[in-house]
């Protein structure tokens, strides 16, 4: 059946819940060339306001209640029914178990109900082939996937072809750009909010560092920055309430750090991967991935290479569904569903061959 699917072209009905998005969406076409007919994201922003990041039971409830009227809105804005799907993509991991498993759980049951061929796809995956989907990118490009829980090189060669080329070993730049916020004071999510201060912050005020820029390597960290901003932040407490340019200087100087390194690591990954291809190109996808300092300097760098540089459009470059319909696409000319056996995941890395970059546990590797 699926040699004849191979041979037409497809609909897909991709689901996507690992996080804080409840989101479906119909894409249309072949591997390298699809048309996204819907794309519904369902937020919970406001859910989780009050607690200063996502709350994972809160999250998964809000999944359970969305997922089905999320797919209705889907198929409606596509114009389509269930009778002409032809599979059904859902992301399996990694991610908040509550979540990943009701979006499993709802995958199978439509894929059941209408005996349609069921596809996990890693998240990761989604976001990494992404720029396949917006601007048929050749294989090899190297992807720079930074977002709210992860942050990767990866040198993506095929639908399921990737190599880590290094990433954080703690704290995610979202992550550190979400309790940087909470720290000084300023709105959840953290990324937009420190963005929006930085702009009229002096990022020279503070002396902030850059960690692990003296190791060789395109490893990162981020967690001992956040602990610094801590540390400035308290010594400014100590005389007085913080004032709003105190916020913006320390946003700034915050900004400017993870720049920094993101900057230094895209370069020593560049020199790793440009050798490989006469036609380079570097890819950014993630929630962080709209933050304009951090895309510029990635623009720059990719400019010091001779290389394209490729970032999705931001509907497409946060969490979605359609990434994930896309990556199942790409998939199915090198594996067969997955079907009723499907489980969820909170850990899946991409590249399987890679030391765990967060350690191990009963579940496998972390990252």
């Amino acid at each position: 059946m699926e040699t004849t699917l191979l041979m037409s072209s497809l609909t897909i009905l991709g689901i996507e819940s690992s996080c804080d998005d409840t989101a479906a969406a119909v894409l249309r076409g072949h591997a390298g060339s699809a048309d996204v007919m819907s794309s519904v994201v369902m937020g919970q922003t406001a859910l989780h306001a009050n607690f200063g990041g996502v709350v994972p039971e809160i999250a998964a409830r809000a999944h359970a209640e969305k997922l089905d009227l999320c797919v209705v809105q889907a198929l409606d804005k596509a114009g389509v029914g269930l009778e002409d799907i032809d599979a059904v993509a859902v992301t399996a991991g990694p991610g908040l178990i509550g979540g990943v498993v009701s979006g499993v759980m709802c995958a199978k049951g439509i894929a059941l109900a209408r005996d349609l061929p069921l596809y996990g796809v890693n998240h990761l995956a989604g976001h990494a082939l992404t720029p396949r989907l917006t601007h048929g990118v050749a294989f090899p490009y190297l992807m720079l996937l930074v977002s709210g829980g992860h942050c990767q090189f990866l040198i993506v060669s095929g639908p399921d072809e990737f190599k880590r080329l290094g990433g954080t070993i703690d704290d995610a730049p979202g992550e550190a750009f979400d309790k940087v916020a909470r720290l000084i004071a300023l709105p959840q999510p953290g990324g937009p909010a420190i963005e929006a201060c930085a702009f009229n912050g002096d990022a020279s005020r503070f002396k902030l560092p850059r960690p692990l820029l003296d190791r060789a390597g395109c490893d990162m960290s981020f967690s001992g920055l956040k602990t610094a901003v801590l540390r400035q932040r308290d010594s400014l407490l100590v005389e007085a309430k913080l004032k709003s340019q105190d916020q913006a200087d320390l946003a700034a100087g915050f900004q400017a750090a993870v720049v920094d390194v993101l900057s230094e690591k895209t370069r020593r990954a560049m020199a790793i991967y440009t050798p490989l291809t006469s036609t380079p190109a570097i890819c950014v996808a993630g929630g962080v991935a709209s933050n304009m300092a951090i895309r510029s300097a990635i623009q720059s760098i990719a400019a010091e290479f001779g290389a394209a540089f490729i970032a999705p459009p931001l509907a497409l470059c946060t969490d979605n569904a359609a990434m994930i319909a896309y990556a199942a696409l790409e998939q199915m000319g090198t594996r067969n569903p997955d079907g009723m056996a499907l489980s969820a995941r909170p850990r899946w890395p991409l590249d399987q061959t890679a030391p765990a970059m967060l350690g191990s546990g009963k579940k496998g590797a972390k990252a």
